[in-house]
């Protein structure tokens, strides 16, 4: 589907500059909109820190928080392979709860996707702290 919407704006491009203003101006219309739909949109693939913590509110509704590592390495200067960890705070609500309640524990790889939210809070101490998380709407179970 990727591939497709590429396409299609390799196409609208090359059409907008053959053709008539209204083309190029419909064509800038569909393709805004198709980058509106990638805004604050985040897709991970890692490995979980930590078994899903799963909070119930008084309302009976669920949220699961687990953290996420993805790893990256690159060459350093003089040749030696340089390997980081990056860690991923995650917040799951609604309906893939119970999916994340059953399934899913530490050390196993998932994918997930959502969007990027911050927020602040006061700790015990009265510090103000703050926090960048992502917020999963869809989740793929990699391995076992």
């Amino acid at each position: 589907m990727c591939n497709n919407r590429i396409n299609f704006l390799r196409v609208c491009i090359f059409a907008s500059s053959k053709h008539q203003n209204s083309i190029s101006i419909n064509c800038l219309t569909k393709k805004f909109k198709i980058m509106n739909t990638l805004r604050n949109k985040v897709q991970l693939i890692g490995r979980l820190g930590q078994d899903p913590e799963i909070i119930t509110f008084n309302d009976g509704t669920k949220m699961a928080k687990f953290t996420l590592a993805t790893d990256d390495s690159y060459k350093d200067k003089t040749g030696n392979k340089v390997e980081r960890t990056y860690w991923h705070n995650i917040v799951v609500r609604n309906g893939l709860v119970k999916v994340v309640e059953s399934y899913v524990n530490k050390g196993q790889e998932i994918a997930v996707e959502g969007k990027l939210t911050s927020r602040s809070y006061d700790d015990k101490d009265g510090q103000k702290r703050y926090i960048t998380e992502i917020v999963c709407n869809e989740l793929l179970m990699l391995s076992k």
